[in-house]
């Protein structure tokens, strides 16, 4: 398991990566409808904010091992469906 700094690293990453995806998406792809684009990028502000605030504040009661295993499985899924929302704009 890697330390919190690099797995906040990574989340900001990827959530850079899925905005950079976003502008290309429109600048490239079809003309979206605002209320779309306004959704995804609530949406990816949102993820980002959930899963880094959720790294320094674990569940008590919860093994740390199996919580951030958790938290990686569910940041991939969230990832993967707000990819497919930006695939589809």
């Amino acid at each position: 398991m890697s330390n919190k700094r690099q797995l906040k690293k990574q989340i900001n990453l990827v959530c850079n990566e899925l905005f950079v995806d976003f502008v290309a998406a429109t600048l490239y792809g079809k003309d979206p409808t605002e209320e779309k684009a306004e959704a995804i990028l609530r949406s990816l502000a949102h993820l980002q904010k959930n899963y880094t605030s959720r790294i320094c504040h674990p569940e008590p009661g919860m093994p740390a091992k199996k919580y951030f295993k958790d938290l990686r499985i569910n940041f991939s899924k969230d990832t993967h469906e707000i990819l497919d929302h930006i695939i589809n704009l």
